[in-house]
């Protein structure tokens, strides 16, 4: 039997903690995804944007902290029924993540034939009614490597979705897409949200796409959500650290050296060689 699910908040991150090995990704994280919305987790690289992509779907946990999806408090689910869970979330890859000895519509099929017993005609039709979704209904006999980068995206969402899953991941969905491809991805994840009734959450970095869909937004840094809010909210934010990520400045608190010189130790060591004249 499936557990109730809380009518505001699909997903939610209170406190969490995580470390890999010696170095601190998460020191206090708290974030909350609501039903139906389409929420934003965007940062710079390093930030643990994938890390919380992998928390949230239980292939790693937390040291501290709770990580609830759809009610289910997932660092306390036994393997059968973090599976049951997993099969409740799509998943878009970063890369697609297709495989390569299967046509377009075997790739899709795939989900269905581990997890159901459909015969073949219904099968069929699902399939195709999925790749329609994504523009691609003609495209059901091609392979993966005839296909453009854009319409590999698009065969890897209908297989996201062929399950109807409640919550719909989004790991990078626009790297390496042409501006056209882009447009056509960011419209479409509008699209099948506002139709299907999915719970999106896009990882990202790029502002200007995700932030013309966001219904709400998270800015990491530093372990923890430094900003959130919607886009207009972010774009006006007054916060260095909110406005250097929102313009793609490269002046700012976010380094581009790793690890990030500590600047206040630097300026009293460089007060102490010109108070000895070395400088």
């Amino acid at each position: 039997m499936v557990p109730p699910v809380p009518a505001e908040n699909l997903v939610e991150v209170r406190g969490v903690r995580y470390s890999a090995g010696a170095r601190p990704i998460f020191d206090g994280l708290d974030l909350a995804v609501r039903q139906g919305s389409i929420t934003a987790v965007m940062g710079p690289s390093g930030t643990g944007k994938t890390t919380l992509l992998r928390l949230l779907t239980g292939q790693i946990r937390a040291n501290a902290g709770s990580v609830h999806v759809l009610g289910e408090d997932v660092a306390t689910l036994p393997r059968r029924g973090l599976f049951a869970l997993r099969r409740r979330m799509g998943m878009l890859f970063q890369n697609g993540a297709l495989l390569t000895d299967l046509d377009v519509f075997e790739n899709v099929a795939f989900p269905v034939r581990e997890h159901a017993r459909l015969p073949e005609p219904v099968l069929r039709r699902l399939v195709l009614m999925k790749l329609e979704a994504v523009g691609l209904r003609g495209a059901a006999e091609l392979m993966p490597q005839e296909l453009s980068g854009g319409m590999a995206r698009r065969v890897a969402l209908a297989r996201a979705i062929v399950m109807d899953p409640e919550v719909l991941i989004y790991d990078e969905p626009f790297v390496g897409l042409d501006p056209v491809s882009m447009g056509f991805i960011v419209r479409l994840i509008r699209r099948l949200n506002d139709a299907l009734g999915i719970t999106s959450i896009v990882v990202s970095h790029d502002v200007p796409e995700v932030g013309s869909i966001a219904d709400y937004s998270y800015l990491l840094a530093g372990g923890r959500a430094v900003a959130q809010g919607t886009t207009p909210e972010l774009q006006a934010s007054s916060d260095p650290a909110v406005r250097q990520f929102m313009l793609g400045s490269s002046e700012g608190p976010v380094s581009f050296h790793y690890p990030a010189p500590d600047y206040a130790a630097q300026l009293l060591d460089d007060a102490d060689l010109r108070a000895r004249g070395v400088r």
